[in-house]
Parts: C-alpha cells; sequence; structure tokens
C-alpha cells in the first residue's frame, strides 16, 4: 500500500475525548483521499455543540432579512390584506418545518455536509453537480449581500463622518472610493469569521440573534408610538372571495422558495447537532413562531408607516432612514449591518466553501476553501450583476430553478429508496464495488431526473404560458423530480447501514 491509498486521520486522543485509538490511523484503500478530507469527514457525536438554541439564532437571523422583508412588504402590493400575509407566512412556515426538519435529520445522523450528503443519491463524483449547482448561487448572492450591507454603512459614515462624503465622487469598476472601502470593510469581518469555522459561525449567529430581535421590535413599537397606535391593515387595495386563498397560497409557495437554497444544505449546520430533539425545538421556534412574529413586525411597520405618511415602505432601511436621531439610526443601521453578516454567513459563504472543499479536498481545507470563495465574490463584481436585470432574472433565476430538483431527488432517496440506511464508510470510496460507486462514481438516473424536472422548471420559471401558476414553480419542481426519481431509481440494493464512527473527526469545521 502506497502513500495514495490511504489518508490521515487525527486521533480521538489529540482531539481530548475519551476513547483514543494510537496518535494517527491509516484508512486503508478504499477511503480515498479524492473524496475525503478533515472537513469533509463525518462528525462524531461527542463534539457536536449545536442546541436547539443555536438552532433557532439560525433563523433568528436569516428570517429577518431584509430581502425577507422586501419579500413580505411586495405581497401587500398583490392585495393581501395584513390578515391574509400572516395566513400566508403561516402556511409557507409549516411547509418549511416540515421539509427542514426531514432535511436536519439526515445531517445529524451522518454528519457529513451537503456535497457529501449528494454522494448518496448522485454518486461519489455526481455530488459535483448539486454541489457547484448550489454553491454558485451561493457565491454570486454573497457578493451582491455583501454590496448591500456596505451601503449601509455608507449611510452610517455619511452621518457621523459628513467629510467623507468626496469619496462617493469617482468610480472604479462600477464602485466609488467609499464603495469600495465599505465593502471591503465588510468583506474582510465575514473572511475572519468563517477563517475560524462553523463553530465561530455558530457562536456570531448566536451573538447576532438576539440583537436582530430586539432592534426589530424596537422598530415596530416606535413605527406604533409615532402613529398613535393605528395600523392600516391593508395600505393597498385587497383582494377579495377566493382570489385571497390563491395568493395566500402563492405567497406560501413563493415564501417556501425562497429557502429552496437552505433545505438542500441544511445539513451543513445539522452535522453539529447534538440531537434530533434538538433539530425539532430549534425548528419549532425559529421557524413557524418567528416567521409569524416576523409578520406581525412587517404589518406593524408597513401598517403604520403607512397611516403616518400615506405610502407603502419597500425595506425597514427606510424607517431606520427616518429615525430623526443621529446616535439611534447609527446604532440601526450597525444592527442591520449585523444582520446582513449574519444570513450572508449561514445562507451563502458556508455552501460555496464546502463545495470547493469537495472540489479538491486534497489541496483545500475550509479556511483556503472559504477564502478562495470569498475572492470570486469580489471578483465577480456583485453590484454589477445585482444592477443588471437580466444577471438577477435568467442566471441566478435559471440556476436557482434546479434547486427543487435537486431536492425532490436527494429526499426521495434518503427516505424512500434507501430508508436512511447509509454506508458513511463508503461515502468516502471510489472503488468500483462502493455503494456509491453507481456508473463511474455518477448515478444516471439522478442525472436524468435533474435534467427531465430541471427542463420543466426552467419552463415554469421563464415561459409566459405558465405565468398563472409560476408562483407554485418551486413545488412543481420539487414534486416532478420526486416522483420521476421515486419510478426509475434502483431499489434492489442491497443498502447497508454502517455508521462513520472510525472514520469521524471534531466537529471543528
Amino acid at each position: 500500500m502506497t502513500s495514495t491509498d490511504y489518508v490521515h486521520v487525527a486521533s480521538r486522543g489529540s482531539e481530548g475525548l475519551a476513547e483514543a485509538p494510537s496518535g494517527v490511523f491509516a484508512v486503508q484503500a478504499g477511503i480515498s483521499p479524492r473524496l475525503y478530507n478533515n472537513d469533509l469527514a463525518p462528525t462524531n457525536r461527542e463534539s457536536r455543540h449545536w442546541s436547539a438554541y443555536s438552532i433557532f439564532t439560525l433563523w433568528a437571523n436569516d428570517v429577518h432579512s431584509l430581502g425577507n422583508y422586501a419579500f413580505a412588504i411586495g405581497l401587500f402590493a398583490l392585495g393581501l390584506s395584513g390578515g391574509a400575509i400572516l395566513g400566508a407566512l403561516a402556511f409557507g412556515a409549516l411547509f418549511l418545518f416540515l421539509l427542514l426538519t426531514l432535511s436536519g435529520f439526515m445531517g445529524e445522523k451522518t454528519g457529513v455536509p451537503f456535497p457529501v450528503m449528494s454522494r448518496i443519491a448522485f454518486g461519489v463524483h455526481g455530488a459535483q453537480i448539486p454541489a457547484l449547482l448550489r454553491g454558485g448561487v451561493a457565491i454570486a448572492w454573497f457578493g451582491i449581500q455583501t454590496f448591500l450591507a456596505s451601503q449601509v454603512l455608507q449611510v452610517v459614515l455619511l452621518a457621523v463622518f459628513p467629510g467623507v462624503r468626496g469619496l462617493q465622487s469617482g468610480s472604479f469598476l462600477g464602485l466609488s472610493p467609499l464603495g469600495w472601502i465599505t465593502f471591503v470593510a465588510l468583506w474582510v469581518i465575514q473572511v475572519v469569521i468563517v477563517s475560524f469555522g462553523m463553530e465561530m459561525i455558530r457562536k456570531y449567529e448566536a451573538f447576532a440573534g438576539p440583537i436582530i430581535l430586539a432592534t426589530f421590535v424596537a422598530l415596530a413599537v416606535w413605527v406604533l408610538v409615532q402613529s398613535g397606535f393605528r395600523i392600516d391593515w391593508a395600505p393597498t387595495k385587497a383582494s377579495q372571495g377566493g382570489d385571497v386563498w390563491l395568493k395566500m397560497l402563492g405567497g406560501a409557495s413563493l415564501w417556501v422558495s425562497i429557502y429552496g437554497t437552505f433545505v438542500l444544505n441544511f445539513c451543513d449546520f445539522t452535522r453539529g447537532a447534538r440531537s434530533r430533539k434538538a433539530i425539532v425545538k430549534g425548528n419549532f421556534w425559529g421557524i413557524p413562531i418567528n416567521m409569524l412574529f416576523f409578520g406581525v413586525i412587517v404589518v406593524v411597520l408597513t401598517g403604520g408607516t403607512f397611516t403616518l405618511h400615506g405610502k407603502v415602505i419597500t425595506s425597514p432601511a427606510e424607517v431606520v432612514a427616518a429615525i430623526p436621531n443621529t446616535f439611534l439610526l447609527v446604532l440601526a443601521s450597525l444592527a442591520l449591518i449585523a444582520l446582513t453578516i449574519a444570513v450572508n454567513l449561514m445562507a451563502n459563504f458556508v455552501a460555496p466553501t464546502y463545495a470547493l472543499n469537495n472540489l479538491f479536498p486534497r489541496h483545500l481545507n475550509f479556511r483556503r476553501a472559504a477564502l478562495i470563495s470569498a475572492v470570486i465574490g469580489i471578483v465577480i463584481t456583485p453590484w454589477n450583476m445585482y444592477n443588471s436585470p437580466v444577471v438577477i432574472n435568467v442566471f441566478l433565476g435559471g440556476l436557482g430553478a434546479l434547486l427543487g430538483p435537486l431536492f425532490g431527488i436527494i429526499m426521495v432517496d434518503y427516505w424512500l429508496v434507501k430508508k436512511q440506511r447509509i454506508n458513511v464508510p463508503e461515502l468516502y470510496s471510489d472503488t468500483v464495488t462502493s455503494e456509491y460507486a453507481y456508473r463511474r462514481g455518477f448515478n444516471p438516473r439522478a442525472v436524468t431526473t435533474l435534467v427531465i424536472a430541471g427542463a420543466l422548471s426552467l419552463a415554469f420559471t421563464f415561459l409566459p404560458v405558465f405565468d398563472a401558476v409560476r408562483d407554485f414553480s418551486w413545488f412543481v419542481a420539487a414534486g416532478s423530480a420526486a416522483i420521476i426519481y421515486a419510478l426509475i431509481a434502483d431499489r434492489r440494493g442491497p443498502f447497508h447501514d454502517v455508521d462513520g464512527a472510525e472514520i469521524a473527526v471534531a466537529a471543528t469545521h
């Protein structure tokens, strides 16, 4: 056996755990260094620290993102009243609670990140397809969200240091000098946080969550006081009759599609979860309860400001900008920046980091892959992407349309075909006899399903003939992929249920 036939795994003893094999042990041929490194390895249960509170704070940050507020406020323009919007969010939250709990259980059982999880359905090499699709969408949005946060930071700097206004003149690659300063500053902050791994992300989310919730409660109270506790529950002309229910369900479906990325790679986080109970409890408080709280804040901010000014806001940032006290405006703006960073880390930074790690496991680790992801996030000049409707709607919309089919395939394969019987060590084997070798490392049935359901999803996304049902496109895409794959999947097995304890490492990344 040569050095290329095995990989070295840090011993449990060196990680301060009770069980301690000899200092370093070799995992024999079959565990391929092309598929395995310490960041892609399964996590051992002793080192998992993600509690119900940790998972709750993920949602406390992500649900209250500025993009989500813009979406929910936009539902008023579709003819929904405040009560109907709460109903739409409630329906969406129930769907998401189910989908994210099932997705989260996969990570808790296996301890592996999304690219490795994808090997179960797509094969050890075919898994690059879902990993890169998910990572490609995320890396673009990482840059865009950083750009949007940098604009809020510019407002803060102008309020505190009016003299920097001169830095807004001039342009290089589409950004002013002040734009570059604020963008790079936030870029560096995020790179530093991610460079310390998933544990640092967990700690940042736990820190930011209460701040975000307190900030939005304070904004809502301020608007209530300013409006004399009078809220207009229907600032735009509301729909009537059966049309209301159709639009509510459409809004719920769109709300689920927003999380079409997260339901795929939630295992990146739950691989560090202490138990299934922690996932259920964290999801319960973070999804249905927190999302209804979010809906109440939306109604108060929108209805209250409409009572005050007679116009519908498009974002909470407008409420913050209207605060007459500079000190309070700066505090609220900094909270929005902290929120955007929290959302960016969990939704848009982790996925491409693992995707790149999976692509080059011999040469990359979590920190190096994170840095490369961040560099790509600058090189693509995301501010130019954001200002281009073609790029946002066609490129990102097209990639996003393929995430629904991926979810349908992976969930059916895990829960219905293999029925949770996963041979974790074989996920790192590229031998022809491996359970996940399929055909040269690719599962042709999964790829075929993705092509067929992906084409249908793209048609629903872009063809005008489907305008009437476009709101339900994610469910159509995921559902069609699930049905097709359930019909053509190879169910012959045998499927073995083997944990990854012998090749597991501490959950530091």
